[in-house]
């Protein structure tokens, strides 16, 4: 088992704190994995085995439509001392009320508790009342290029290699373990993504025309990195003969949102200091979704280079807009306390074409401002900006 650092840090800095610690993130994205590995870690440093209970909620053992009182019966009759219990439940929202008969438990009792979830019942927005304030929101992502290199081993002879890789097998943790070949990797991920739009969603939201929905979702996966609105999706839906309304388009969307395929990114205007709320992007949580359904193509780079900055940017707890600097745009401000950081993303610099560093450069402050390209020979200074090959600003500490 490769050790997922960043998570593990974040988790033992919240050890013992009197809030639910919740991961949550898209399916198969090592949530689990990453409980066994804090599991394990507090064993290694003495707490006793029997006051560690585990529960998951898609294993076969467990009845269906366990409820809030059952959970709390199950989990309370194995607490049998006043020392410390720490509690990990892999899929909570599977448990009805589960947010109850956790505020009750750690009310009542000396525990540590650590949740894990992959759709909208883990989303701040919509955990009740009943954990206001009582909880801690840790969202997980698919590997980044850092830790897929520690899955990967020696097994590539280059970081280019491993990059190419990464860009088309994403970063899932069972396919980075193993070594499949592209086709296998995605009917994997394939088979991932209609549990999630079959399961997650089209049951969840009782979507009727499951086949409108599907052709809606294949839209946005394609337009991933641009801007788009829900009109423009009605307008080529009735190019293509095909009838729905602009709210259930927003709907779709947020449903997407709402079980982690999609995230959504803010415009921020840099004159006004103010977050816009039109002509966002939405960036998919892993470019092999996009690739298991449309295949590989080229033309799709430079959208998914921007797909995996994003991502960088959000593993490193980061807020991240899109920049709108009068009548230019920034793909990425990324904000975080005290520290600020404008980002263009390209596949490559055109030799006679200086905009990427002009849009950074009319910028007037201090922040660092970085061209995230993919050619392998970028670097240096230019009037501030600094030029970076995107393998080195994956890998690099800021």
């Amino acid at each position: 088992m490769i050790v997922r650092n960043d998570y593990l840090d974040k988790l033992n800095s919240f050890k013992d704190v009197p809030l639910i610690k919740i991961l949550s993130g898209i399916r198969r994205c090592g949530k689990t994995t990453i409980l066994q590995m804090f599991s394990n870690h507090l064993i290694q440093n003495g707490v006793s085995p029997d006051h560690i209970i585990r529960y998951s909620f898609t294993s076969e053992k467990l009845d269906e439509g366990i409820t809030d009182k059952q959970l709390f019966k199950t989990i309370t009759s194995q607490i049998v001392d006043s020392d410390r219990y720490y509690i990990f439940l892999d899929e909570i929202q599977e448990v009805s009320n589960w947010e109850k008969a956790l505020n009750s438990i750690q009310e009542e009792f000396n525990v540590d508790i650590y949740v894990t979830g992959s759709n909208s019942k883990l989303l701040a927005s919509e955990i009740s009342t009943y954990l206001s304030g009582r909880y801690v929101s840790i969202p997980v992502y698919p590997l980044s290029f850092s830790e897929f290199l520690e899955f990967k081993g020696s097994s590539n002879s280059t970081k280019e290699e491993a990059f190419l890789q990464y860009i088309k097998e994403g970063g899932f943790p069972l396919l980075a373990s193993n070594n499949f070949d592209l086709r296998t990797s995605y009917q994997i991920v394939e088979g991932i993504y209609s549990s999630i739009i079959t399961n997650d969603i089209s049951k969840r939201y009782n979507i009727v025309n499951q086949d409108l929905f599907n052709r809606v979702v294949l839209y946005i996966i394609e337009n991933i990195g641009n801007t788009f609105s829900a009109n423009s999706i009605v307008k080529f839906l009735k190019s293509e003969g095909r009838t729905l309304t602009v709210e259930t388009i927003y709907n779709y969307l947020l449903y997407l949102e709402k079980a982690f395929v999609i995230y959504r990114c803010k415009r921020y205007d840099l004159q006004g200091k103010s977050v816009l709320k039109t002509q966002e992007k939405f960036y998919l949580a892993d470019s092999s979704l996009k690739y298991c359904k449309l295949g590989f193509d080229v033309k799709s780079l430079s959208s998914m280079l921007e797909n995996i900055v994003f991502f960088e940017l959000k593993r490193r707890d980061f807020d991240v807009y899109i920049g709108k600097n009068k009548d230019k745009e920034i793909d990425f401000v990324a904000v975080k306390r005290e520290q600020k950081m404008y980002i263009q993303v390209c596949q490559s610099l055109p030799q006679n074409s200086n905009r990427e560093i002009e849009n950074l450069t009319e910028i007037k402050d201090n922040f660092p401002k970085y061209v995230v390209t993919l050619d392998p020979y970028a670097q240096g200074n230019i009037e501030g900006v600094q030029l970076v090959n995107i393998k080195d600003f994956l890998l690099r500490t800021f």
